[in-house]
């Protein structure tokens, strides 16, 4: 089974992912806080985890070793509350 790597502006959602069924570390967990870009990806890939992460340049980097890697962006966070807002208050009309 796939485990995740959170990062570190993400390593509060640690028992959110861990209800829907994940195993899960975070940055900190692995003993990586505060460490080079290269050296999160390196162990995401010597221990075959999916990182999670805010930071295109850590997925630029990630594709380019060949890591597992979803962003989590600003702007995929602002879609998702949108359809949540549109779906809770449909009669609500925006500007």
């Amino acid at each position: 089974m796939a485990k995740l790597l959170l990062d570190e502006m993400y390593s509060g959602l640690k028992e959110y992912f861990e209800l829907f069924g994940w195993e899960v570390l975070t940055v900190q967990d692995a003993g990586l806080q505060g460490a080079k870009d290269k050296d999160v990806l390196t162990y995401a890939k010597k221990n075959d985890l999916i990182l999670i992460t805010q930071d295109q340049k850590l997925s630029d980097m990630a594709e380019m070793m060949q890591v597992k890697c979803v962003v989590i962006s600003s702007g995929l966070i602002a879609k998702i509350a949108d359809a949540k807002i549109r779906e809770k208050y449909p009669e609500i009309k925006q500007a």
